[in-house]
């Protein structure tokens, strides 16, 4: 019996390269899937959604409208005026969906001060770790000219899609 030991070499290289092969496909999908996952966890640890409830932030939302809100606000950064952002209310599952008119140490305008405060002490000013916020839509906004300043522990997050 004759073996051709060059053909031989040949089978086993070819077995051995097809073998390599399968095993970058399954690291590389083995790596994708890990990265799905992560992302997925990450996902859904800093952000979260929202149904806007009510008609105070109209027309730039709308009642019953989804918003996507960023609870890691280290990603997207603190509250500043202009933003939207998400309030924590006193019931659990209850959000409030306000503007940031003013953060710690603005002036809040006249028009725009406490029902509470007492103006013979000048203007309004937001104090430390607090967020004045107002809805968009005033004339039925329940907002801080209502129930003061809130303080930053309570925001839940920015809104980053709507």
């Amino acid at each position: 019996m004759h073996v051709d030991i060059a053909q031989t070499e040949q089978r086993a290289a070819v077995v051995v390269e097809k073998s390599d092969g399968a095993m970058l496909v399954r690291r590389g999908l083995l790596t994708t899937l890990l990265a799905v996952f992560l992302f997925l966890v990450f996902f859904f640890y800093n952000f979260q959604t929202v149904l806007v409830d009510g008609h105070s932030m109209e027309p730039t939302l709308k009642d019953k409208q989804r918003i996507l809100v960023c609870k890691a606000l280290w990603l997207v950064g603190a509250p500043k005026k202009g933003d939207i952002v998400v309030i924590r209310a006193d019931a659990p599952g209850d959000y409030l969906v306000k503007r940031v008119y003013a953060t710690e140490g603005q002036q809040v305008d006249y028009a725009y001060q406490p029902e509470n405060y007492d103006f013979s002490l000048g203007k309004y000013v937001v104090p430390e770790g607090h967020v004045y916020v107002l809805g968009d839509n005033l004339s039925v906004s329940e907002d801080s000219r209502e129930f003061g300043p809130v303080p930053l522990t309570k925001i839940l997050g920015k809104v980053v899609e709507y």
